[in-house]
């Protein structure tokens, strides 16, 4: 397995010109409790110097594109070294009130969710580094999504908590020898047409989806991409942003759930899906034992020289021809802990991987995705013909659509460790169905928004 096959973690992008606001800031979160005093007026550095710095960053497992640019970064500036640790993503999620609070808190760390730990203190604002990095030459559309206001209660606005280390995509990769084998001559254009290639390639012996929901609910890609699909986007923007009234519990989460359900029983799955973690499943479609995989475009690299020529990738489609591409969109978001010992420093790296030319390379050769930073820096070249010159040409679509909406999985703290996998793994082996499905979501969402 290459080393850049990678754990599921929900990200993706807002791209050139990166996606505007549009359905994400559409949501603000419900009232809680004010955030501890930060004080954002304490003067900051630009200047790295040349002490030594050891940096502490806490990263998911299997995340190649933060230890690359770690390492770039040691490379030009060998004062400064880094301790990375690494986890899974629903352990991050778990451990980083904890780890955040403690003496040994990181410096760098990625962000599970910020609204929790904003309005508990953990993070360190970084208004004053906006100002002195003139970060207002991002597109505002870029940092939206890590904005907090109100101690953290609403989302979409306010004070930045978080930056993205990549800004991508994600949508559905395809084995082009075996669609060629379905009868698939181009990417489908409806859900329908989509469906009927799931059949086309169960009755030709062909497995139609490679899909992992071990660990983490992976079937929640797909699962979210028909429940954008089904209803208004907007609406799940506003459950996932806590805003007043939301719900899980509407018509179109329950048509998602009906059909991975019916996808599940017609064998469109692997067989032993929830036994599937996320490294076997890109090694499986890698050896070509899947027509499909649902995935994210931090996969882009990997498949390109794995299945050199062989792999294609396209958004999710509409249930309707010529509707517009809805995916699931969000920065792969790093903050900085309120805790941490080295402030400056970590604020310098988050600057310079948006704004270093070797640093944007890797961005995009390592992480598959879009660089972000100021939108007159020039996109790094890619060859055409690859699959990631499909996946950054499909982050300019979805960009051009306005189609980005956040994961679900980001809704809560504890929303998809709690409800989302665990009931996802029961659905898929026929001990859930999809009513008890999306109202067990919606009943675990609610009890962690009373808490």
């Amino acid at each position: 397995m290459s080393e850049t096959s990678r754990k599921f973690s929900r990200r993706s992008a807002l791209l050139v010109p990166l996606l505007t606001v549009g359905l994400v800031a559409a949501g603000c979160g419900a009232p809680g409790e004010e955030q501890p005093t930060t004080d954002t007026n304490q003067p900051v550095s630009t200047e790295l110097g040349s002490d030594p710095i050891t940096l502490e960053l806490y990263a998911e497992t299997g995340f190649p594109l933060a230890k690359a640019l770690a390492d770039e970064f040691t490379k030009q500036h060998p004062n400064v070294t880094f301790n990375i640790r690494e986890d899974q993503f629903t352990v991050i999620t778990e451990n980083a009130p904890r780890v955040l609070a403690s003496d040994n808190s990181p410096d760098i760390i990625r962000l599970p969710t910020m609204v929790d730990l904003v309005k508990d203190g953990l993070l360190k604002n970084l208004d004053p580094y906006f100002e002195a990095y003139d970060w207002d030459r991002f597109p505002a559309s870029q940092l939206v999504q890590s904005r907090l206001a109100d101690g953290g209660a609403l989302r979409g606005s306010g004070s930045l908590y978080g930056m993205g280390l990549g800004y991508s995509v994600t949508g559905v990769f395809y084995n082009r020898k075996l669609a060629e084998q379905v009868g698939m001559t181009q990417p489908p254009a409806t859900i329908a047409e989509f469906e009927d290639l799931l059949a086309k390639a169960k009755s030709a012996g062909v497995q139609p989806i490679v899909q992992f929901n071990k660990n983490t609910a992976g079937i929640n890609f797909p699962h979210q991409a028909l429940q954008n699909q089904f209803g208004d986007p907007a609406q799940v923007a506003d459950w996932i942003f806590q805003k007043p009234g939301a719900t899980f519990d509407t018509p179109a989460a329950l048509k998602a759930t009906q059909s991975i359900q019916k996808w599940a029983q017609a064998g469109y799955f692997t067989k032993d899906a929830n036994a599937l973690d996320y490294a076997t499943m890109v090694g499986e479609f890698q050896k070509g034992n899947g027509l499909f995989m649902f995935n994210g475009d931090w996969e882009s690299g990997n498949l390109d020289q794995s299945m050199t020529g062989n792999v294609g990738f396209f958004l999710f489609p509409a249930e309707s021809a010529g509707g517009k591409h809805v995916a699931m969109s969000a920065p792969n978001t790093f903050g900085i802990g309120a805790k941490a010992k080295n402030p400056d420093a970590a604020a310098f790296f988050l600057n310079w991987l948006h704004t270093n030319d070797k640093a944007r390379e890797i961005s995009v050769k390592v992480g598959g995705s879009h660089p972000g930073g100021p939108s007159d820096l020039p996109l790094p070249a890619v060859e055409e013909g690859t699959v990631l010159a499909e996946t950054l040409k499909a982050s300019q679509q979805l960009g051009a659509e306005n189609g980005a909406v956040d994961f679900t999985a980001n809704a809560t703290g504890g929303i998809f460790a709690a409800a989302i996998t665990p009931e996802m793994q029961k659905l898929i082996a026929g001990q859930q169905n999809p009513e008890g499905y999306v109202k067990a979501v919606q009943a675990e969402y609610e009890k962690e928004l009373s808490r």
